[in-house]
């Protein structure tokens, strides 16, 4: 491997894992509709409802004058006659009232938030601030999610006037004096979100073509090299490994954050699922360059020439004759269709390859279990076409034996 191939296979190596990076950026991050299609399920998360009811009911404050009301009963029970006694029992009662209001805030907030409505906030929120994300990550961009030195924070002022107004027609009149202002529910804070700023700007300048380049690259790493199915694995097992490395890198920094929470961020449940949910397409993604790394290095090793691959695409043609002489012997026959294919049958496992290659690039968000399901695929097909190779080979022996010439034994693997 000359040193030109080794350095572009480097370079490979660590830009495919960073340009999976830069593609959630872009399409994830970035872009408004998949943004809100990823935050859209938290709506539904038990712990995002539960952090949402606290904050709407603090938000809320619905706060009746307990000490005031109790005075006053207390002083009219005294009136009509009452011993002092029973106007001090009253009197014990203000705490009660008090969350007792509380409890009524509370009770609506929850409701408010395990309801369509909630849903329907959430989404329009998030899609009408859109442009907030960009701004946790740039720097830039204003709406009702704010960012403030290190603090990702939500604007619920809109669950607000909901609950307000649902305590208001319970008949919780205190709650219609309830003052409007914005009121903040802290989703993320970080002092290191400065950092992680200038690194998304970075990444946002690449954009979409550093995937590109770091395919370029591989592939003429490859076509350089002296021993180019060697240096195709390499490049596989390589890519793998730094996919690798950025998956425990992600489990890492999910196990940091979650354990240095500051005190600004109300909900720990909360914030799992948050870091979560918006982390999920980067992690599949990950996944998925993990298993195609370990695919394409499987493939292009039993395609060489060592002892192990010749052994393995040995038996798997004797198989194949096996199958085809028993169906010959049954009167089970592909005809011209068998000895075309035959002929044919590097073409065929090319054009097979390229197919599932096409299928994979164009397949919308492809995931480990999706290279899977190709690589069966692809299996099958080659399967098929050694079937129909053998059985040609078969019908040719036999043709040949009737005509007292010697035919082909065995095929050759493409």
């Amino acid at each position: 491997m000359s040193i030109v191939s080794a350095v572009l296979i480097t370079l490979t190596c660590v830009l495919v894992p960073l340009s999976l990076i830069t593609v959630w950026v872009h399409d994830i991050v970035l872009d408004t509709d998949r943004y809100v299609e990823t935050v859209a399920p938290l709506a539904s998360n038990p712990a995002i409802e539960s952090a949402a009811a606290d904050r709407i009911t603090k938000a809320v404050d619905v706060r009746v004058d307990g000490k005031e009301v109790t005075a006053d009963l207390a002083a009219w029970l005294e009136s009509q006659g009452l011993p002092p006694r029973v106007g001090n029992a009253v009197k014990s009662l203000a705490p009660q009232l008090d969350d007792a209001a509380t409890q009524a805030a509370h009770k609506a907030a929850t409701r408010f938030t395990q309801s369509d409505r909630f849903e329907t906030v959430w989404k329009n929120a998030n899609r009408a601030a859109h442009s907030a994300l960009d701004h946790a990550l740039t720097g830039k961009g204003r709406g009702a999610v704010g960012v403030n030195e290190g603090t990702v924070t939500l604007d619920v002022g809109a669950a607000v006037d909901t609950v307000k107004q649902d305590l208001v027609n319970a008949g919780v009149s205190p709650a219609d004096k309830i003052p409007d202002v914005d009121k903040q529910m802290v989703l993320v804070q970080s002092d290191k979100l400065r950092k992680f700023q200038n690194a998304a700007h970075a990444l946002d300048v690449l954009g979409n073509w550093l995937p590109i380049i770091a395919v370029l690259l591989g592939a003429i790493g490859v076509l350089l090299a002296r021993r180019r199915r060697r240096a195709l694995v390499t490049t596989a097992l390589g890519v793998a490994f730094g996919c690798l490395v950025v998956a425990i890198a992600l489990v890492i920094a999910r196990r940091f954050y979650l354990d240095h929470l500051p005190a600004q961020v109300q909900s720990p449940a909360a914030a799992s699922a948050i870091f979560d949910t918006l982390l999920r397409f980067l992690k599949n993604s990950v996944r998925t360059g993990i298993v195609l790394g370990l695919v394409v290095a499987l493939g292009a090793y039993l395609s060489g020439t060592g002892r192990l691959p010749r052994a393995v695409r040995g038996s798997m043609e004797r198989a194949a004759d096996s199958v085809a002489r028993w169906a010959d012997t049954h009167g089970l026959h592909t005809g011209r269709t068998g000895t075309w294919v035959a002929a044919h049958r590097r073409w065929l496992a090319i054009g097979a390859l390229l197919v599932i290659a096409l299928w994979f690039a164009l397949w919308n968000r492809p995931t480990a279990l999706t290279i899977l399901l190709l690589v069966a695929v692809l299996l099958a097909l080659l399967a098929i076409i050694a079937l129909l190779a053998a059985t040609g080979r078969t019908t040719l022996s036999r043709t040949h034996a009737q005509n007292g010439r010697p035919g082909p034994v065995g095929g050759g693997v493409p």
